[in-house]
């Protein structure tokens, strides 16, 4: 986990950080706010937050499904970007770390516009279709527990329309995924997703070099 870029020597990256984007005060607040938590880690770097709000803009994404919310630094970069009739569904099973994205989220404006989850993601994941949402969403967003992300791969494969975009967050795993004397459950769990992913004839999928590593998968 990491919440810069990785593989960019410190001098690099500073200038790097200082041209990638234009961070809102808002989102940089709630960055700093979560920086001092020891969980820290979990939260995406702020290019990737701008990375992630573009591609809403470029392809109208107006329903998001997040898997993973922490302190809420993704879903509002995205909820900034999408337009009014933009609907996000967060879930999480964390009231006290997603108790401080409930009040971004308001200061934002957002509140009416995010559906937050607090439950097992497996558990939220089989009432969206048990409540009809499959096709529904038009990007979704994973980045919670890594043994289960090729659950949640299943079940976001029925959930996101056809054409739409699915994110993996944590895909070169601060470099581990490359270290053959890694063998934890995490690290393994995300080299077998990146190897499936290359392979699956559904997805048309490429990892992008941003923060911990960001996959993006098109279904096609």
């Amino acid at each position: 986990m990491t919440t810069r870029s990785i593989g960019l020597p410190d001098p690099l990256y500073d200038y790097y950080r200082g041209i990638a984007c234009r961070e809102s005060p808002l989102l940089a607040r709630l960055r700093a706010e979560t920086a001092p938590m020891k969980q820290a880690g979990m939260q995406i770097a702020p290019e990737q937050g701008a990375f992630m709000a573009l591609l809403v803009r470029l392809l109208g994404v107006r329903r998001y499904l997040e898997i993973g919310t922490f302190t809420g630094y993704s879903s509002l970069a995205v909820g900034l970007a999408m337009p009014a009739e933009g609907r996000l569904t967060c879930l999480d099973v964390s009231a006290e770390w997603t108790a401080i994205a409930r009040r971004y989220w308001a200061e934002a404006g957002l509140t009416d516009r995010v559906e937050l989850r607090l439950a097992p993601a497996l558990e939220s994941l089989a009432t969206l279709e048990r409540e009809g949402g499959a096709g529904h969403y038009d990007m979704a967003f994973i980045d919670a527990d890594k043994a289960n992300y090729a659950t949640y791969l299943d079940h976001a494969l029925r959930l996101v329309r056809r054409g739409g975009l699915i994110l993996f967050d944590n895909t070169l795993w601060s470099g581990r995924v490359a270290d053959a004397a890694a063998s934890d459950a995490d690290t393994v769990a995300l080299r077998a997703l990146n190897a499936a992913l290359q392979r699956d004839a559904r997805l048309e999928a490429v990892l992008v070099p941003i923060g911990d590593g960001l996959t993006l998968a098109r279904i096609v």
